[in-house]
């Protein structure tokens, strides 16, 4: 897929020149957490609308150069990696280089999370299965056989916490055989931590609680 039709220019880039005042009045006009600044036509980093709210209005970037954030993609990165880079440096504006290092524009963060939302773990029918397992312990390879040996397919997964050293693991299935792949996960030291109808384990486990409380009661 190529990233260059998501390539913005709205926003012109800033130069070292312009006073402090007048970009503050820019972020008030627009939505964005960053902005691009440029020094001689080469990009050199984005200012945030954070640190621009507390310098001197009557000042330049120039004097506030210290403050700029060097974060940038390339124009041929892959979407998930720049959806990546969205989070890493917490903003909504990535400036895009192409391999020269020349500027290109900005990618938006909507964007990106658009076409996330147009893959099959999100736009697919299917079963979302949340498991956990010591990090050292788990694999991906592993959570694909279990899946697949017992007539499911993976339409996605992904490690979505890491906490005192468990892994938890999101998958999303096919939406079959899901009272087996839960069990098959139970048999290989998986803990199941999403609820599902099909978990008959569960609803066994909390039918019995309530037979022993009743029992302890009489």
């Amino acid at each position: 897929m190529s990233m260059e039709e998501y390539i913005l220019n709205d926003v012109k880039i800033l130069k070292l020149s312009d006073r402090i005042g007048e970009t503050q009045d820019l972020f008030n006009n627009l939505t964005y957490t960053h902005l691009p600044v440029e020094k001689s036509g080469t990009y050199i980093g984005c200012i945030s609308e954070n640190d621009i709210r507390c310098f001197d209005a009557e000042k330049t970037l120039e004097d506030y150069q210290y403050a700029l954030e060097g974060f940038f993609v390339r124009e041929n990165g892959y979407w998930l990696d720049i959806l990546e880079s969205f989070a890493q440096n917490d903003t909504n504006l990535l400036p895009v280089l192409d391999e020269g290092n020349i500027y290109q524009g900005y990618f938006e963060v909507n964007d990106m999370i658009g076409l996330f939302n147009e893959t099959p773990f999100l736009n697919e029918s299917g079963n979302i299965l949340v498991v956990e397992k010591s990090f050292k312990d788990y694999s991906i390879s592993e959570v694909s056989q279990i899946v697949e040996t017992n007539n499911g397919h993976i339409l996605g997964a992904f490690v979505s916490k890491i906490e005192n050293d468990v892994a938890q693991i999101t998958i999303k299935t096919s939406p079959t055989a899901m009272t087996a792949i839960i069990q098959a996960f139970r048999r290989y030291g998986y803990n199941i931590i999403s609820e599902h109808q099909e978990d008959t384990f569960k609803k066994n486990m909390k039918d019995r609680s309530k037979y022993l409380d009743k029992y302890l009661n009489i």
